[in-house]
């Protein structure tokens, strides 16, 4: 919604829809100015068991605590310059907080809710406990990082600029540890601090944001080193592995499989959701997996490294792509790319899946194919 209200697209340089590309902006820009809560909620949400309303109304009230009180901590006062009001700032733990504060609704959420208090403070018990709990939790949170977080987020920065200065091959390590998290559920934290913490950028308004995504779309042509390669392989590389493992399924099966891998193959392509393919042999062929890693980083490398700066509001799709073609920085080098990506893919997991006889879908042996029927 954000890049639908640019000017390039339904703004001023685009269609000329001026209050069309307000009213996408402002509300993208409702999603993006909440990122931090609605990390808290759905963190909240996803690590507590058996969660319901009351967990995500424990994770609100205190987010909303600790981020008042972090103005409590102003980092410079407001001030009046040359006839110009200059807002005070404060410290900003951004997405970070958003899913510290998440993880504590989660887990306290999971120790109190059944809580009995004494009789006469029967009505705050279980449930209704949780989110008074949370309200002085975000309480000492929030003095904890209005007091703390300078370091810290000066540690976070230099960081970035670190894997920044690495280049290509700071883009190769985010690659390798991206999809060698996903196995276990993990990649999303790095992908939080990579796309919505490292880095930062004064965008048209003066506003300092971070992250390698927020800093994209908010035009900073520096951005992009942790985006761009994955369009090779989500849009062309993925597509082409999917293709092999269709075409090295015995015969009987290689209709079914075929038809079930051209619908992921397309879902890759277009939205970039890559979780489909990848789980089809990531457990099956774990060695496909770490081919597919591998591949990841070079192709993170190789796109950083030729000067391509390309992101994504949701994912490395050609959705994405197209929207984003006036933001990017010579983004007609990914076709090309991603064509010799499709072409290795396909080769080597053929090669592969036929060298080492793996159980890929379509591969498995007939006795399990009759179980899964009679079942």
């Amino acid at each position: 919604m954000v890049r639908l209200g640019q000017d390039d697209i339904f703004g001023k340089d685009g269609l000329g829809w001026d209050k069309v590309a307000a009213v996408f902006n402002n509300a993208g820009s409702a999603l993006t100015g909440t990122l931090p809560l609605l990390f808290c909620i759905g963190v909240a949400i996803g690590f507590a068991k058996k969660s319901d309303g009351s967990t995500a109304l424990a994770a609100v009230v205190g987010f909303l605590v600790y981020s008042k009180v972090l103005q409590a901590f102003p980092v410079t006062e407001a001030v009046i310059q040359k006839g110009q009001d200059v807002p005070a700032t404060y410290n900003d733990p951004g997405v970070l907080g958003g899913i510290i504060m998440g993880l504590l609704a989660a887990v306290l959420w999971q120790r109190f809710h059944r809580t009995k208090l004494v009789d006469w403070l029967g009505f705050f018990n279980g449930r209704r406990l949780v989110p008074i709990i949370m309200a002085f939790v975000g309480i000492v949170m929030g003095v904890f990082f209005g007091l703390v977080w300078e370091p810290i987020g000066n540690g976070i920065s230099n960081f970035g600029e670190w894997m920044t200065g690495l280049g290509s091959g700071g883009a190769a390590l985010f690659g390798a540890v991206n999809r060698a998290l996903i196995p276990v559920g993990m990649h999303q934290f790095v992908n939080t601090v990579a796309w919505f913490q490292l880095g930062d950028f004064k965008n048209a308004s003066g506003e300092v944001v971070h992250g390698d995504i927020t800093r994209f779309l908010a035009g900073d042509p520096s951005a992009g080193i942790f985006q761009s390669g994955f369009f090779p392989i989500m849009m062309f590389g993925l597509p082409a592995a999917a293709l092999a493992i269709a075409h090295t399924a015995r015969p009987e099966r290689r209709k079914a499989v075929l038809g079930m891998m051209v619908s992921l193959a397309l879902t890759s392509f277009v939205t970039g959701v890559t979780e489909p393919i990848e789980f089809s042999f990531m457990f099956v062929a774990p060695v496909l997996y770490v081919l597919h890693a591998v591949l990841t980083a070079v192709s993170m490398a190789v796109t950083w490294g030729l000067g391509v700066h390309a992101g994504f509001n949701f994912s490395a799709g050609f959705i994405d792509y197209a929207l984003n073609w006036h933001l990017a920085t010579k983004p007609w080098l990914i076709i090309p790319i991603g064509l010799v990506f499709a072409v290795i893919y396909y080769a080597t997991f053929r090669f592969a899946i036929t060298k080492f006889d793996l159980k890929t879908p379509g591969r498995e042996p007939e006795e399990e194919i009759e179980d899964l029927t009679k079942a």
